[in-house]
């Protein structure tokens, strides 16, 4: 597909405060796929949508103009919960392309709190498709964000993220005028929420590091590699297909060596979290049979047959893509970090003021 496939359409990002929606919508409105006629921010939380708007409004202040011009700009925001059916009905009514980055998605609150993960990341998906398919909505593209987790999944987040999947690419059957895809990644450099901020912080503090087991290793992708892949996928996913980053991964004790570059401060193995993994997957072997590669991706060919096309799959995966395979070196790892202004040399990231 052209380069300018978003030119005058209406965009909608579900969760589109958050670490990867905030780098999305940046993106967006960088017009390198076209220039949008609208790009919607549907989320709950009113004070991060202020915050956002301010920001993009270069106010130090709120005034009457920046709150009340919201549906004359390009830039919009809506609040909603995509829990709400008709929320998200109305969010969704004049939309051409919506990406869905709606999530609870931290291991530890998801297993505390397994049917509030149920209703955002399984509800909230299946909102999206029974507001398309009962309202007859001309939307053209849904794009599912999913999560290395969802892959052979042992806790709540990755079992519901899984089921996300489920939802759209099962999806294509029951709205055949719609484009459902995924794409699937792993460990986000810098993302709310995520190990590198943590670390930051506690290297800020003076230690300890905390590590929760010495064998465990992450796929590390930057912010941008994320949405990268989310535009690949928009520009050439059929129906049903699944895109998966190939990046590269690390020790995660390596990673807090790297980061703590040469400081006196002691890290402290904690044991894994609830419903940690010790190595994440990408690709199962059950789902390497139908995996190819496509440029700088892995692609996940649908399960179901009728979005699958006939015959055998010519150049699949041999084996699953998993982090404990191709572990990039401790010498290699510092310059990862710096490529991705994450700097090393004093623990701070370019990117907190998006973050924040």
């Amino acid at each position: 597909m052209p380069n300018n496939i978003l030119s005058k359409k209406r965009v909608v990002v579900t969760g589109g405060t958050g670490s990867l929606g905030k780098v999305l919508v940046r993106r967006l409105l960088s017009a390198e796929l076209g220039t949008p006629k609208t790009i919607t921010v549907f989320s709950r939380d009113e004070a991060k949508q202020h915050a956002m708007r301010l920001a993009y409004q270069t106010q130090k202040g709120a005034t009457d103009e920046v709150i009340y011009r919201n549906f004359e700009q390009i830039l919009q925001f809506h609040i909603g919960d995509v829990r709400d059916y008709h929320s998200v009905c109305a969010v969704l009514r004049n939309a051409d392309v919506v990406f869905n980055a709606a999530a609870l998605k931290q291991v530890p609150t998801c297993e505390y709190f397994p049917f509030e993960a149920v209703q955002t990341n399984i509800g909230g998906p299946e909102n999206v498709v029974r507001a398309i398919r009962e309202n007859d909505l001309a939307v053209e593209t849904v794009v599912g964000i999913s999560t290395d987790k969802a892959c052979k999944p042992v806790n709540v987040m990755g079992m519901t993220k899984a089921i996300q999947e489920r939802l759209f690419i099962g999806a294509n059957l029951n709205c055949p005028d719609t484009r459902f895809i995924c794409v699937r990644y792993g460990n986000v450099l810098a993302s709310r929420g995520s190990v590198v901020p943590l670390f930051h912080e506690q290297i800020r503090n003076g230690g300890p590091v905390t590590i929760t087991t010495a064998d465990m290793t992450r796929f590390l992708l930057s912010l941008d590699q994320a949405v990268d892949t989310i535009f690949a996928a928009l520009r050439e996913a059929r129906r049903g297909e699944m895109y998966i980053p190939r990046v590269p991964s690390v020790r995660v004790v390596d990673l807090a060596e790297a980061l703590i570059a040469g400081r006196p401060i002691k890290t402290t193995i904690t044991g894994i979290r609830p419903g940690e993994k010790v190595h994440e997957i990408l690709v199962s072997e059950e789902e390497a049979y139908r995996t190819i590669e496509r440029g700088n991706y892995y692609v996940i060919l649908p399960m179901l047959p009728e979005l699958r096309p006939s015959g055998d799959v010519i150049g699949h995966l041999e084996r699953e893509f998993s982090s404990a395979d191709n572990v990039m070196s401790k010498a290699r790892l510092p310059a990862l970090l710096k490529k991705h202004n994450l700097r090393v040399e004093d623990g701070i990231t370019s990117e907190e003021d998006i973050l924040a």
